[in-house]
């Protein structure tokens, strides 16, 4: 049965739900690694998240600037690129390899690695059975649609096996050594879901300081008109008429949607109109007019006028560049 959108429960525990609902993972890279120590590994693939979940074992995550981070069994990594980190055994260990933009894996001095290390369906490392296994997954491109999510992470954030709880980890183990028809989206959306999970713990995690947009959709006036708007950019809204979803006057939610959003509402659809056709040029083939339509413009024209003043290309331009723009 289908819910209205006018009656979708707003549950201020998960206010994530809005803004992860729409960019999902396409074509992820995800892998099974398995060393035996000393082992490290040197991570540049400039890839915009990265989630490394240990299974088995004891790995170090050092990232270029700030702190490293201890992983145990249970515990998981979020990396934000593009900076390089390291992932090793121990801090001190050199690394052995280097992962490269593309899944391209090479030697430190720069030789090909050529398969050496592959240990059978995304299974790579020393051994299938090693005393370390860590279970990573790749979003390979930043979508415009995510972009306030990935600003508002650190470089690098990690959680306990105590503070995240996830049952996803035998599922992971099970389905990334499969190769069956449809795979790679299965894997995709356990991405999907591993992230939401992390993230929504890492944000309610005490000390965490929560972006404006957090607490805006826990909001039960500005988060339900959040919601609308994710829902439905397309739908000819003004300001006047989500006031009415939202049962306050005018006044009342512009100036409540500004104080905890840090813009007005209008400027907020705009900026996801257009994110949303970002992501379409970049994912797609459709006819700029056929966007214009998905993502609440009346005209390509119009699409392109507003897509240049707020990325500084034309849509074409745009879409021209969208294979230098994976992992950046």
């Amino acid at each position: 049965m289908t819910v209205p959108v006018g009656t979708r429960p707003l549950t201020a525990g998960d206010p994530l739900a809005g803004l992860l609902d729409g960019p999902r993972a396409r074509g992820a890279f995800l892998i099974r690694a398995c060393f035996d120590p000393p082992w490290a590994v040197r991570v540049e693939d400039r890839a915009p998240l990265t989630a490394m979940l240990l299974v088995r074992g004891e790995a170090w995550i050092v990232p270029e600037a700030g702190e490293r981070v201890r992983l145990g069994p249970g515990d998981l990594a979020i990396a934000r690129g593009p900076a390089p980190y390291t992932c090793a055994d121990d801090p001190a260990t050199e690394p052995q390899a280097l992962i490269l933009p593309g899944g391209e894996c090479a030697c430190p001095d720069g030789r090909a690695l050529n398969g050496s290390m592959d240990l059978g369906v995304r299974a790579w490392g020393h051994r299938a059975d090693g005393a370390t296994v860590l279970l990573i997954g790749t979003c390979r491109m930043r979508t415009d649609v995510d972009t306030r999510l990935l600003d508002a992470l650190p470089p690098l954030l990690s959680l306990t096996d105590a503070e995240w709880r996830c049952p996803l980890t035998p599922l992971l183990m099970e389905e990334i050594a499969r190769d069956e028809p449809g795979q790679e989206v299965v894997l995709d959306r356990l991405l999907d879901l591993l992230l939401v999970a992390a993230l929504r713990a890492w944000f309610a995690r005490p000390g965490t300081d929560a972006p404006d947009w957090y607490r805006a959709l826990a909001d039960p006036v500005v988060g339900r008109v959040l919601r609308l708007l994710q829902d439905d950019p397309a739908r000819p809204w003004t300001v006047a008429s989500l006031a009415a979803e939202a049962g306050v006057s005018r006044a009342a939610l512009a100036r409540r949607f500004t104080e905890l959003v840090g813009e007005p509402p209008m400027t907020w659809l705009t900026r996801l109109r257009l994110a949303r056709a970002a992501d379409r040029l970049r994912s797609g083939d459709d006819t700029l007019a056929a966007i214009a339509r998905q993502v609440g413009y009346g005209s390509a024209f119009s699409l392109s006028s507003a897509f240049k003043r707020e990325y500084g290309v034309s849509p074409q331009e745009y879409r021209d560049r969208a294979p230098a723009s994976t992992g950046n």
